[in-house]
């Protein structure tokens, strides 16, 4: 009859064989990676890229945009780049300084770097208060953001605290997904 510590430690080696092929395949804040808009009809548009470099408790990210996917807009007396379909879809660099940093519970420095706003092909004029933020949350796969409504005439002024990102939820509304021609980003 097989000893119960041996029994034991068989448990436990079973254990540790299905327990470290999940923890090396968590998706990690580290290197770089490539941001993707999603359509409604269900295409994938590589944007650019973010890079991810643990700071001690934090995360570093610098975001570069592939400009080339993007065409130039004069809005309001300002140019944007924008992405053309349904919808114009033009980003909005978030204006001011900020820690650049993220945690995997904490994402809202890179939601804040990735703000846009919306118009319809027609329109000549950018309207701030159509603005996107793209809430984000860490899977298994990577990041994924839905498209929540914000006014981004709110980051018109400089902040008081500019280590308080600007949109916490109470700043921010719902929409479905599917209102929005690109109403879903991913970060892969």
């Amino acid at each position: 009859m097989e000893s119960l510590l041996l029994r034991k430690a068989r448990w436990a080696a079973a254990l540790c064989a299905v327990a470290l092929p999940l923890s090396a395949s968590a998706w990690e804040l580290a290197g770089t990676k490539t941001i993707f808009l999603h359509s409604q009809d269900g295409q994938a548009i590589p944007i650019g890229s973010v890079t991810f470099r643990p700071e001690g408790g934090r995360t570093a990210f610098v975001i570069a945009l592939d400009h080339a996917r993007f065409k130039d807009f004069f809005l309001s007396m300002k140019e944007f780049k924008c992405l053309e379909g349904p919808e114009v879809m033009c980003h909005v660099p978030y204006p001011h300084r900020n820690p650049a940093t993220v945690t995997a519970g904490d994402l809202a420095w890179l939601e804040h770097a990735l703000l846009f706003l919306h118009k319809s092909p027609g329109e000549f004029s950018a309207k701030l208060w159509n603005g996107l933020y793209y809430r984000m949350e860490i899977s298994g796969e990577g990041i994924n953001g839905t498209a929540q409504a914000v006014d981004l005439n709110l980051i018109g002024a400089p902040p008081a605290d500019s280590t308080i990102p600007p949109y916490p939820p109470a700043e921010r509304s719902d929409i479905d997904p599917a209102s929005r021609w690109l109403g879903r980003l991913t970060i892969r």
